[in-house]
């Protein structure tokens, strides 16, 4: 356990904020130094939980296939719709060109 402590106190500040693009102060660097610690010992408490055996899933309960029946419907009729478009030549809607 002490070993991920140490890898934890390895964590660069000034590099990750380098990377951010971002510049701290003294006082901001030593409170995110802290921060970066726990959050690795967080990771590193999760690590350690014992998963043998336990099988991956999506869902807490068991749940099988929950979308509806895919069933064909008619749509909406071509004349009605185009009737709507400002410029269409009877079987698609017509736009300017934009490139």
């Amino acid at each position: 356990m002490n070993n991920k402590i140490e890898a934890a106190k390895k964590i660069n500040v000034d590099y990750v904020a380098k990377l951010a693009r971002i510049s701290l102060v003294d006082d901001e660097k030593s409170l995110f130094q802290k921060q970066l610690e726990e959050i690795v010992g967080y990771v590193n408490d999760v690590a350690s939980v014992k998963v043998d055996g336990v099988l991956p899933v999506t869902h807490s309960i068991e749940k099988n296939n929950v979308f509806r029946q895919d069933i064909s419907i008619p749509g909406l009729d071509r004349d009605t719709v185009l009737k709507n478009a400002p410029l269409n030549d009877g079987q698609q809607f017509l736009v300017p060109k934009i490139v």
